[in-house]
């Protein structure tokens, strides 16, 4: 008979065995440990015992939902009137929907009893409280359209398809930068400054990204010192840990008004691209709405292939 309860301190090898259980489910990093999950979830400073629930079969672990909170406006605490349902996972071995379903409804109670009037289903970007290090790649982009199982129970419990998130890849490997006029004499007008370890703008942010090393590079007219555009990166592996290939992620990129459509952008990415590729990291991964054509073209543009697209659902 399945059983559901909230998150106890011995659970740790439990969710472990959960995560090793879907070995080959894209998306998921593997092999997980009880260090890595306690380094990146478990020592959030608002995770909270009663938003992880676990189903059980007479001792054997079925499946866990991790419910959270997206940040406030400020971004100094958490908006609990929005509530996000971060990950849900079942063991392939056991009745899937039956489980799935089970874990999300006492999420939802959990979520609803804090005072949410809106669930989400999947997390994406800044709005990913929990797992990001160990699900979907650079950002957390949702519920990756490989997950079919959680897909499934979402739209059984009532949930719409709200948001759609492209990942995309560029090994660097093969990178040939742009070298047209318009190239060239941004060279010559503008330099790109990088700070390492780059400080974060918020508590929330300093909570996302505690755990990786976050580099800035900002591109600055020669003259002026004008900031034209910047963009952060952060490393793709936690901080003390290593993975077979080493990948920086982009998180952010902006351009500021009277810069844009110069090729600033361009100019931007390629310097950063090179300072990587001289640090021996050969795979770049990043993320954008479906919908975001100008950040498309820019990517393809550079060689971007897209590997992956990820929901968000509302109830």
């Amino acid at each position: 008979m399945i059983s559901y309860r909230t998150f106890r301190n011995t659970d740790p090898p439990a969710i472990a065995a959960i995560w090793r259980s879907r070995a080959g489910q894209r998306g998921l990093v593997q092999p997980v440990s009880c260090d890595l999950l306690e380094q990146l979830v478990f020592a959030k400073l608002y995770f909270d015992y009663r938003g992880l629930v676990l189903a059980w079969d007479d001792g054997r672990p079925l499946g866990f939902a991790h419910a959270g909170f997206a940040p406030n406006k400020a971004r100094n605490g958490l908006c609990t009137s929005q509530g996000i349902i971060c990950l849900l996972l079942v063991r392939p071995d056991c009745s899937e929907m039956e489980v799935a379903c089970g874990l999300l409804e006492r999420c939802e109670d959990y979520l609803l009893g804090k005072g949410a009037v809106a669930v989400w289903g999947g997390s994406s970007g800044v709005r990913s409280p929990f797992y990001l290090g160990l699900y979907g790649g650079s950002s957390v982009p949702g519920v990756l359209d490989s997950d079919v199982l959680a897909r499934q129970a979402y739209t059984a419990r009532g949930y719409v398809e709200t948001e759609r998130t492209v990942i995309l890849e560029r090994d660097l490997a093969t990178f040939e930068p742009v070298i047209d006029r318009r190239q060239m004499a941004i060279r010559r007008q503008m330099v790109v400054e990088v700070t390492v370890d780059a400080p974060t703008c918020s508590w929330w942010e300093a909570c996302l990204y505690g755990n990786f090393e976050l580099k800035r590079f900002e591109v600055v007219t020669r003259n002026s010192r004008a900031t034209a555009a910047w963009a952060i990166f952060r490393s793709m592996e936690a901080v003390g840990t290593s993975g077979v290939t080493r990948g920086a992620g982009l998180l952010e990129l902006y351009v500021n008004e009277p810069f844009r459509r110069r090729g600033v952008a361009v100019f931007l990415l390629t310097e950063a691209f090179r300072q990587f590729g001289r640090e021996g990291v050969s795979v770049i991964e990043t993320q954008t709405a479906q919908d975001n054509l100008p950040g498309l073209a820019l990517l393809n543009k550079l060689g971007f292939r897209q590997v992956g697209i990820g929901s968000v659902f509302r109830k």
